[in-house]
Formats: structure tokens, C-alpha cells, sequence
């Protein structure tokens, strides 16, 4: 099930103001004109942020994501129907002959047991045309995200709609491979407090490529993140014959 701040509605509508302003997906613009891509495949596209931009610059796009919420206030980016929305998760994705999947925004690292991140894959590949690819970005283990979020500080912003919403972020539990943490939102306007629990899985740089290997895929590239120096993986495969 995907976690509440894809799911509830009040949650949400404040998710791109807290997303900020979203550099990683001026690497996968570069990436889909490096590659020629023609048609897209957006894996866990949430509010819809990079399949609008393909989009609006003329891309064939598809977008799947097993939140119905996200892709209310995606499909609302989308007057004009441009874009194909699937609801479900990555193996719902249809055979669309595309040149490029990607997954953004660490969505890679949502799939923790070993069964789920190699059915995406597998659902990734069958979508891709012969000699596609799969892009998508991983936090690297031995960086320790985890660290710096747990000393965050709270952050106010000012949410369409709401007025100003305090968001802090609260490490639960660490037990590598996995690290679960809590988003808390107190909306200032009326004091209601919502939260959203998640666990991620950090997996390693060989245990990725591996996988990768395994269903199908040749491993071209293993990127540094422009927006993150040092601390991401991005992995650029393309699909095997």
C-alpha cells in the first residue's frame, strides 16, 4: 500500500510545495534527449511532475503509480489529456513499446522485498521496446542519508490552499537494509497534525546491478546524481534482446 503522503487527499495537495523545486529531473530531461527517446515510461510518477514536462516538450508519455490520490493532482497538471495514466503499480504497466522507463525520485528503493524490486523490472523490461532503457537513481548505502534527516530541522512553507505548514521528518528505525521514518505536517491554520510512515531499502551499488543482469537488462552506465554529488547511483540500463 502506498504510504499516506501519496494517499491522503490534505497530504497531497501540499506534496510538490514540500518536493521543492525538483533539479534531478533536469538530469532525466538530459538523459531522455541523450538517448532519442520518443516515448516514456514514468514508473511510481506520483503528482506527475516529470511526465508533464515530457509532455509539454512533445513525448509520448505514460504515467503509473499505485496512488489514485497522486494521480488526481496528476491528471490536474493535465488539462488537456497528453498523458496516459495507469493506476497500479509496476506491473501494471502496459507494453507500450517504450524507448525509456525511468523511476525518479528514489522510487527504486520503495520495493523492499527481493520478489517486488524484481517484478519491476521484469515489468519494466516487458514495457521497453528491444534495446530500451531503464533509468532510475538509488542512495547510496555507505552515505548514511539517514543521518542528516534525523538532525533536520523543522521546515514552514507556505502550501496553496492551506496558508503555512510546518513539516518535520523523524528517523524510526534502522535496520539495514532498511530505514523507516515519519514525515509529520502540522498544518498552522487550524493546528491539524497528520503524519506518513515509509521505509526505504538501501541497496547496494553490485546488489543493484546484479538484478539488473538477472532480468534482463545490460548495464550501460552508473552515474553520479548532478543534483546530489556523492551520495546517488544512477543507473542506466538497457534491455537485452
Amino acid at each position: 500500500m502506498p504510504d499516506a503522503i501519496f494517499t491522503h487527499p490534505r497530504l497531497v495537495a501540499l506534496y510538490d510545495t514540500f518536493d521543492g523545486d525538483r533539479d534531478d529531473l533536469t538530469h532525466y530531461l538530459a538523459i531522455v534527449d541523450e538517448l532519442g527517446a520518443r516515448r516514456v515510461l514514468d514508473i511510481g510518477c506520483g503528482t506527475g511532475s516529470l511526465a508533464v514536462l515530457l509532455a509539454e516538450r512533445g513525448h509520448e508519455v505514460v504515467g503509473v503509480d499505485p496512488a489514485a490520490e497522486s494521480l488526481r493532482a496528476a491528471r490536474a497538471k493535465d488539462p488537456a489529456g497528453r498523458i496516459t495514466w495507469v493506476h497500479g503499480d509496476a506491473t501494471a504497466a502496459p507494453a507500450v513499446e517504450a524507448d525509456l522507463a525511468v523511476m525518479t525520485g528514489n522510487v527504486a528503493q520503495v520495493f523492499l522485498g527481493d520478489d517486488d524490486w524484481l517484478g519491476a523490472l521484469r515489468a519494466a523490461r516487458a514495457a521497453l521496446r528491444p534495446g530500451g532503457h531503464l533509468v532510475f537513481e538509488t542512495r547510496r548505502p555507505e552515505r548514511r542519508a539517514w543521518e542528516g534527516w534525523a538532525v533536520a530541522t523543522p521546515v514552514v512553507r507556505e502550501v496553496p490552499g492551506e496558508g503555512p505548514v510546518e513539516a518535520r521528518l523523524e528517523v524510526t528505525d534502522v535496520a539495514l537494509p532498511y530505514v523507516s521514518f515519519r514525515h509529520v505536517y502540522r498544518f498552522l491554520s487550524d493546528d491539524t497534525v497528520l503524519s506518513s510512515d515509509s521505509t526505504l531499502r538501501f541497496r547496494g551499488r553490485d546488489e543493484v546491478e546484479e538484478s539488473l543482469v538477472a532480468t534482463g537488462f545490460e548495464v550501460r552506465d552508473v552515474r553520479d546524481a548532478p543534483d546530489r554529488p556523492g551520495r546517488e547511483h544512477v543507473f542506466l540500463a538497457r534491455r537485452t534482446a
